[in-house]
C-alpha cells in the first residue's frame, strides 16, 4: 500500500528526490505505525492515538 507519494515529497522540498527516498520513507511510516499499534493493543485501546507515535 503507498502511503508515501513521491509527488508530494518533491512539494515539500526543493531538491530532487530519488525513488529510494520514497521506498525508505515507506518503511519508516509502516513501522512507525506497527509499533503505535502494538502500543495501542498494549494499553487495551482498539484506536491509534498521536500519542502512540
Amino acid at each position: 500500500m503507498a502511503l508515501i507519494i513521491k509527488s508530494n515529497i518533491r512539494k515539500y522540498v526543493e531538491l530532487s528526490v530519488s525513488d529510494e527516498v520514497e521506498v525508505e520513507l515507506e518503511k519508516k511510516v509502516e513501522d512507525m505505525i506497527k509499533k503505535a499499534e502494538e502500543r495501542a493493543k498494549a494499553n487495551q485501546r482498539k484506536t491509534i492515538f498521536a500519542r502512540d507515535l
